[in-house]
C-alpha cells in the first residue's frame, strides 16, 4: 500500500509553517498501521544561475537540516509526542512551495 499526496503553501523569508495536521491526515487516509512515513519537500524549478547571499545561506541551512524526514506510524497514527510537530522552514522565500507526503506500508 502506498499513498502520495501533494500540498502547496505560500511562504515568506525566514518563517516556519506547521504541516503536522496534513501529515497526520495523510497517514490516517493511507490505512497503514505500522510503518515509516517519509516527508519529502521538493522544488523542481530550481536553477543556480542567480544565487544571492540569502539564497546561498538557505542552501547551507537546508543542507544542515536535510530535505526529507522519516516518521514512525504506530497503530495507524503518526508517532509524535503531544508537544511535537512537523514544520516546514522557509529559508529563501517568499515562494509558492510544494511538499509531498508519502506513506508506504502493508495494510
Amino acid at each position: 500500500m502506498a499513498l502520495l499526496r501533494k500540498f502547496e503553501i505560500s511562504t515568506v523569508y525566514n518563517d516556519i509553517y506547521d504541516i503536522t495536521d496534513s501529515i497526520k491526515e495523510t497517514v490516517s487516509k493511507s490505512g497503514v498501521q505500522e510503518e515509516i512515513c517519509r516527508l519529502i519537500p521538493t522544488r523542481i524549478d530550481f536553477h543556480h544561475q542567480h544565487d544571492s547571499p540569502q539564497d546561498a545561506a538557505g542552501h547551507v541551512k537546508s543542507a544542515l537540516l536535510g530535505i526529507e524526514r522519516m516518521f514512525i506510524i504506530h497503530k495507524g497514527k503518526l508517532l509524535v509526542g503531544g508537544s511535537q510537530g512537523i514544520y516546514f522552514l522557509e529559508f529563501d522565500g517568499p515562494r509558492n512551495r510544494e511538499y509531498y507526503v508519502k506513506v508506504i506500508g502493508d495494510v
